[in-house]
């Protein structure tokens, strides 16, 4: 079977083309923020938790209690314990139809209050589907304890869970679900965009020829002095004061098109799913290259044998169970190939589909060329 790689660019195209600045970075302090908090589900169709998780009774009752509805006698251990009851044994609150759950959502940078906000809600206790039900309204808070956001409204649920006569069948995950626009926003996240002389942009991955070709790029356009190189990340550009007039400044430049550096030569190999990517610039040194594979095969054949009396310890006429055990290994002859001095990524594919390697012989040829110094790349595993 040939191995094929995930090198779209690598292969098809030779001529690095120019991006623009918005592409290749992203204003420091400009990001967004993650928000989470807890809530329950309700109206679910027997899913939910029912009397087994203690909080989910607990955080019903302060629902109720908040809307004014008075929760006579315990509705769970917690309650009797608080009231020092020796005896458990009373009728539990049923709550079939409610769920606790984790909502979370991401606060995109300049939202502002009255916008809205797609949430992730997942179950955290014991239901086992959030299909039909809908979110109580449910505080989201940052890092900092503030509230942010409200979250409420029905869930859309992708997984289905189904059971009968003993046998379940699941597909997806029914315990999670999001709602579209179920958040409102309540509080402004503030940003230091307009709090200093200077603008930072912060390139996506680092590299000294980036940097240069956008500082290089702003400068040609804005004048000389304008932005100037802090490191292989950063870009420090003098933008005015103005709001509006900065908005206008930094929507000129990052529009701006410069040519990235090229990446650095990478190899990066998926052991588990045997992914192989070679990025276009991996050189190989004049390298000859062989790789065998053993195969072990242990076979056995039950047999039920009858021996005379007295042989094997067995009476007359007992039958004697018998193992033949069968033991081969074989070992593959393939060719040897030969990398000349700096072959190129197609080179390196070519010779080893030649050969005929799988993704996992692949792996261990790519790792023993790192191992020689044959190989002119970083070899990442994940």
């Amino acid at each position: 079977m040939e191995v094929w790689f995930s090198s779209l660019f690598q292969m098809c195209h030779q001529i690095v083309q120019a991006d623009r600045v918005k592409d290749l970075t992203s204003v420091a302090g400009v990001r967004s923020n993650q928000l989470i908090g807890y809530g329950l589900v309700v109206g679910l169709s027997g899913t939910g938790d029912r009397d087994k998780i203690s909080f989910t009774a607990q955080s019903l009752k302060t629902v109720l209690d908040r809307l004014g509805v008075d929760v006579d006698g315990p509705v769970s251990n917690y309650d009797l314990y608080q009231r020092g009851v020796a005896s458990l044994a009373y009728d539990k609150t049923k709550l079939d139809n409610v769920a606790s759950v984790i909502v979370t959502a991401t606060l995109p940078p300049f939202a502002k209050p009255g916008q809205t906000l797609d949430v992730n809600v997942a179950a955290i206790g014991l239901a086992s589907s959030l299909r039909g039900g809908s979110l109580v309204l449910t505080e989201l808070r940052g890092t900092d304890g503030q509230i942010y956001a409200l979250a409420q409204g029905g869930l859309a649920v992708s997984g289905v869970e189904v059971s009968a006569a003993g046998t379940e069948i699941t597909v997806g995950v029914p315990t999670a679900g999001r709602i579209p626009g179920g958040a409102i926003i309540e509080r402004e996240v503030t940003t230091p965009f307009d709090q200093s002389e200077f603008v930072i942009l912060n390139a996506s991955q680092a590299d000294f020829t980036t940097t240069s070709a956008i500082t290089n790029a702003i400068n040609e356009n804005f004048g000389e002095g304008t932005a100037r190189s802090i490191d292989a990340i950063s870009v420090a550009i003098r933008a005015p004061l103005d709001i509006s007039d900065r908005v206008n400044f930094l929507s000129m430049v990052e529009n701006l098109e410069v040519t990235p550096g090229e990446p650095k030569a990478r190899v990066v190999v998926n052991s588990r799913t045997g992914t192989v990517v070679i990025s276009r610039t991996v050189r190989v040194t004049a390298t000859a290259v062989t790789h065998g594979q053993l195969t072990v095969k242990v076979s056995a054949t039950n047999e039920v044998v009858q021996p005379p009396a007295g042989l094997l310890g067995a009476g007359e006429g007992d039958a004697v169970p018998l193992v033949n055990a069968d033991v081969a290994i074989e070992e593959e002859v393939r060719p040897m190939f030969v990398f000349q001095p700096g072959v190129n990524l197609r080179d390196i594919v070519d010779a080893v589909n030649q050969v005929g390697a799988t993704p996992s012989s692949l792996i261990a040829i790519l790792d023993a060329l790192k191992s020689s110094g044959s190989l002119r790349a970083e070899l990442i595993v994940i």
